[in-house]
């Protein structure tokens, strides 16, 4: 079973990317800020198959998060799936520059989350 990090401060987001990938029966943990998803990656010891992250959020931000995720030199590689209201193409590049595998534009489609989402899990298997 795939393990995917949510972090996610908006309270709507993360149930309706939950209700749409537990259909796939995928493992999820839900985190709201980076400083949770940091004290999470460190407590499964980077264990996730996916990180689908946002970009503004308190503690750390989202390319804190792919920053960190992308530069660790150990351990198997870790897609990361920017989602996110960002429409300044400046963010959006800094997030591919960051090593960004995927970005979707809130409010994702159903539809193109989940093929993005396998995507992305077949290309680090």
């Amino acid at each position: 079973m795939n393990k995917i990090l949510l972090v996610e401060d908006d309270e709507v987001m993360p149930k309706i990317i939950e209700r749409i990938l537990h259909k796939e029966e995928y493992q999820i943990d839900h985190v709201v800020n980076g400083k949770e998803a940091f004290q999470k990656l460190e407590e499964t010891q980077y264990g996730y198959d996916l990180i689908i992250t946002d970009l503004m959020m308190p503690y750390a931000n989202g390319f804190e998060i792919l920053s960190k995720v992308k530069s660790r030199k150990e351990g198997k590689p870790i897609a990361v799936l920017i989602v996110s209201n960002a429409s300044n193409e400046d963010m959006i590049l800094e997030g591919f520059k960051l090593g960004a595998d995927d970005f979707l534009k809130k409010p994702v489609l159903p539809g193109e989350l989940l093929i993005r989402v396998k995507r992305l899990l077949m290309q680090y298997k």
